[in-house]
């Protein structure tokens, strides 16, 4: 069952050791691969990480939420998201249209482009109105916060459904069984001749990436659930198999796997990979995730991730002959100063009023 073990959750906050840094690792490939190094680092693979770890935190503050007061209250949980997603994107959007307005972006500034962003459906926007529509430049990567937006609106319902149920093997068979049902459907829309964008950034071609997240919160939670015994050999071995998986997604480059099996298999080999790291995070090979340098990134990645881009495209479009290391360097810092002020200034003050919907 899985109440039985969770009677008596804390009502305080609760750190998960390795987290921020784990989203600090997420915003660093995410971050190169933009700045000019995405022949070599996989930056889809960070927005991967970022949409497990989502799914995993979600699950986890739910799954507590439930075993204090044997329910989940909706209110609280779209108010605290609110809260906390809302005002750094919305502030970034009008960051970014105005770096257009005052010409430090191309291109002129489409209100029908800032209007689908600012409604979450800038992904979709992508897939059927790219030609028709002016996204500020940087901004595309939005997409996956329209996807994490689609998630939220149905997810909640169906994790108090599951721990009402309090049966892990039936929360797995079903959680598992809708990631399989997207794969499913990569692959009917790849066999219809869907495009890249279509199966990259869909919500329903790529929410199973948050949960293979959801799995691992509500089913073998390594801050919640007593962890496995497992020899430190099958801990080495099972993190050897896993690195292979993913090295397999990134080399081989076949466009039919990449748009199907890719991500499946990166959820999957990222299910072991969380839970290792989490419940070993005091060893040495993992403490490093715990640094608060490290940490400290993590806490800013979510504004980081908004900002980032719009600099890097700006860099290149105002100083075109600067090279591009160099460009990146400065966009790196710039980016971690707005995202500080962001966080200190705007982020922190609403902490705590979300902590009055805890």
């Amino acid at each position: 069952m899985i109440a039985q073990s969770e009677a008596a959750m804390p009502k305080k906050p609760f750190h998960i050791p390795a987290l921020d840094g784990i989203r600090a690792v997420s915003i660093a490939i995410v971050f190169a691969a933009h700045a000019g190094a995405s022949h070599i680092i996989p930056g889809g693979f960070g927005v991967t990480i970022f949409f497990f770890l989502s799914g995993f935190l979600i699950s986890t503050l739910l799954r507590r939420e439930f075993a204090r007061d044997g329910s989940i209250s909706f209110k609280n949980f779209y108010v605290r998201r609110v809260l906390r997603i809302f005002p750094p994107f919305y502030g970034a959007l009008v960051f970014a249209s105005l770096m257009v307005v005052a010409g430090m972006l191309p291109g002129k500034l489409d209100l029908l482009g800032v209007g689908l962003l600012a409604a979450h459906v800038g992904n979709y926007a992508q897939i059927f109105w790219l030609e028709e529509t002016f996204l500020p430049p940087g901004t595309a990567v939005y997409w996956s916060l329209a996807v994490e937006e689609h998630y939220y609106l149905s997810f909640p319902f169906i994790a108090l459904f599951l721990l009402r149920k309090g049966n892990r093997w039936l929360t797995a068979a079903v959680l598992v069984t809708l990631a399989l049902g997207i794969l499913l459907w990569r692959i009917y829309l790849v066999n219809d001749g869907a495009s890249i964008p279509r199966t990259y950034l869909a919500s329903d071609t790529r929410i199973d990436s948050i949960l293979w997240g959801c799995v691992l919160g509500l089913t073998l939670n390594p801050v919640m659930d007593p962890p496995l015994k497992l020899h430190r050999i099958v801990e080495i071995v099972t993190l050897f198999a896993c690195a292979v998986v993913l090295l397999l997604c990134f080399l081989y480059r076949d466009q039919a796997f990449r748009q199907t099996y890719r991500y499946t298999l990166q959820g999957v080999a990222l299910f072991p990979i969380f839970y290792l790291v989490v419940i070993n995070s005091e060893r040495a090979v993992f403490r490093w995730l715990d640094w608060r340098p490290i940490r400290y990134i993590g806490t800013l990645s979510y504004t980081l991730y908004l900002v980032h881009h719009v600099i890097l495209y700006s860099g290149e479009y105002l100083f075109p002959n600067l090279h591009r290391v160099s460009r990146g360097l400065a966009a790196g810092a710039l980016s971690v100063g707005l995202a500080a002020l962001s966080y200190h200034y705007l982020e922190q003050p609403l902490t705590n009023l979300r902590k009055k919907y805890r």
